[in-house]
């Protein structure tokens, strides 16, 4: 008897710790990383005033967003992203590199960005805003009372 509740005291022992290991494993930092932004090697061989489009495309790959006008610019983003547990992933990380051309498709600038050059923006609501109420049939019911005349019928 003494022999098998030892055995069952070390197999809820395992149990126990092989439940705890997977509640530790899965509260584990996760991280993600998305985008491209190309190295400083890459950059230094772009030359401002004298490379194209074609040959930024040539040197540093196709960017991640570019602009919607034909003067506007190529934008390369990175950015990394913590997972942890149950929680909303967070942004920990972002780079944007922007490089800008002229109307001739020549380069004009480069610059680049971090997470914390960017600003929140508020983005507004264009609703329309209509007179009617949210009056359910139940509040309009009890409303009517007193405003009822019996000449309206």
């Amino acid at each position: 008897m003494n022999q098998l509740f030892s055995r069952r005291s070390k197999q809820a022992l395992a149990l126990l710790f092989g439940l705890c290991f997977l509640g530790l494993s899965a509260c584990a930092t996760i991280y993600r990383d998305h985008g491209y932004v190309p190295t400083d090697e890459e950059l230094n061989e772009l030359v401002v005033g004298v490379d194209s489009r074609d040959t930024v495309s040539d040197v540093v790959g196709l960017p991640s967003t570019a602009g919607i006008l034909d003067s506007s610019g190529y934008y390369y983003v990175k950015s990394r992203v913590r997972h942890l547990g149950g929680l909303r992933p967070k942004e920990i990380e972002r780079e944007v590199l922007a490089i800008s051309f002229s109307e001739a498709g020549i380069v004009q600038n480069i610059e680049r960005f971090s997470l914390q050059d960017g600003k929140a923006i508020q983005l507004s609501r264009r609703v329309t805003e209509s007179s009617v109420s949210d009056n359910s049939f139940l509040r309009q019911l009890v409303s009517s009372i007193g405003r009822f005349a019996p000449g309206g019928l």
